[in-house]
């Protein structure tokens, strides 16, 4: 079974990785760089402002242990633990990879840190923000999904990478979520 798997992610992989375009290569490049979504980051921090006033800076600090806890989870919980090859480290699978950013990245890929924390993002904010800015949802599940996608396009994760680190990232989101509303109920209320 878990054969099976691996082999049809293996040729999901490379039907996505295959639907490249020099068009398109500098365009995922982008989408995967760490400072691209800045504008966007930008934006919500103006709506937690908006909506949180003073509180914003507790939201942040949430936020900032939030892709920690996602970050160091997908690499020393998966990474580290599964050891499974980016399949651009895969030797069979070398010659069929377009590599569009031209580089591999470390040598395991499960589960993806990108997915995983673009996802714990849009967790969160969402959770956050559903009551006061209904089609946040629409924004922030397309940025993770499209951070995802680039990610196997560019070559250097399998989908089932992407498919646990999204769910490493959403489970991180709920959970971070919690510890704050937590904290508001019980602490913030008593002393804020």
């Amino acid at each position: 079974m878990l054969e099976t798997l691996l082999q049809l992610d293996r040729q999901l992989f490379l039907f996505i990785n295959g639907l490249h375009h020099p068009l398109l290569d500098p365009v995922m490049v982008f989408i995967s760089g760490k400072l691209s979504w800045l504008p966007l980051y930008v934006f919500l921090l103006f709506l937690i402002v908006r909506q949180f006033k003073w509180q914003a800076v507790l939201v942040m600090i949430f936020v900032a242990v939030l892709i920690s806890l996602s970050d160091q989870a997908s690499v020393k919980a998966f990474k580290f633990v599964f050891e499974r090859p980016r399949p651009c480290h895969e030797a069979d699978l070398q010659p069929l990879i377009h590599l569009a950013a031209g580089r591999c990245g470390g040598a395991f890929g499960f589960v993806s840190s990108h997915a995983a924390n673009s996802f714990a993002l849009a967790t969160f904010i969402w959770l956050l923000l559903r009551q006061h800015f209904y089609w946040v949802s629409y924004l922030l599940f397309s940025y993770a999904v499209v951070v995802s996608y680039s990610r196997v396009y560019l070559g250097v994760h399998y989908p089932g990478d992407i498919i646990g680190g999204a769910l490493l990232g959403m489970a991180s989101g709920w959970l971070v979520y919690a510890v704050y509303q937590l904290w508001n109920r019980r602490i913030c209320r008593q002393s804020c």
